[in-house]
């Protein structure tokens, strides 16, 4: 295999076949063999290189072990059984994760299709002894034609379309001082600006698909159907 091709995709088959794979197995020593496309063959020295930034006082040390430790109390055993439940939702990791990071104050970066999510979420961090901050992906109202693109790209050509500012979102937030910021509905391309330019850690509680009503994983689950489309034909862009 090329020294870049990585494909920890196809131990799907690995998975499905043994319940398990090389990188996660109850008894290494009985392991599934490491597959040619596994990168730690030719890349366990960048590996264990990025692994030591876990150990030390830094912020990315810090993260790390706190995820690890949310990762842990999701989980909850069932009496009687070698079986556990995951007991959280999203938002209840979200929460953990801040708690233990010692957070404060919180920024939310919303579609402005998700306000009445936006302003529940909002009322829960309150709640939950946090200060959130939310800004709007419309905030200061520019027509997307300043943005160098035509009349027809928008969605109702020949009216008024204010543009998604997702870095004045993002720089509003710096310029607050928000401990961590999430993201609620924003969509491709500007979740990824936002993310780029905010200098508190960013975590995505929504993502924006308006066909499944915000749940992208369901067109993975429905291959075999309806969206097997997609594995037979081209998607065109126009």
């Amino acid at each position: 295999m090329p020294k870049n091709e990585f494909k920890c995709s196809n131990c799907s088959s690995v998975w499905q076949k043994s319940g398990t794979t090389n990188c996660w197995s109850a008894d290494p020593a009985s392991a599934p063999p490491k597959p040619a496309y596994c990168p730690t063959h030719k890349h366990s020295d960048l590996i264990k290189e990025t692994f030591n930034l876990y150990k030390g006082d830094n912020e990315d040390a810090e993260m790390a072990r706190v995820a690890t430790r949310v990762e842990g109390l999701c989980y909850q055993p069932v009496p009687g059984s070698d079986a556990i439940n995951a007991r959280w939702t999203r938002i209840e990791d979200t929460i953990a994760f801040a708690k233990l990071m010692d957070y404060k104050l919180i920024g939310i970066a919303t579609c402005i299709g998700l306000l009445d999510e936006t302003n529940k979420l909002a009322a829960i961090l309150t709640a939950q002894g946090f200060k959130p901050l939310s800004v709007c992906c419309k905030a200061g109202s520019i027509d997307k034609l300043e943005l160098g693109v035509e009349e027809a790209d928008k969605v109702r050509p020949l009216t008024f379309e204010p543009a998604c500012n997702p870095v004045a979102q993002a720089l509003l937030m710096n310029r607050a001082g928000t401990d961590m910021n999430i993201i609620v509905g924003l969509c491709v391309g500007h979740d990824m600006l936002f993310s780029k330019h905010s200098d508190a850690p960013v975590t995505t509680l929504v993502v924006n698909d308006r066909v499944t009503g915000h749940n992208p994983a369901s067109v993975l689950y429905g291959q075999n159907f309806y969206y097997r489309r997609l594995q037979k034909q081209e998607m065109k862009v126009e």
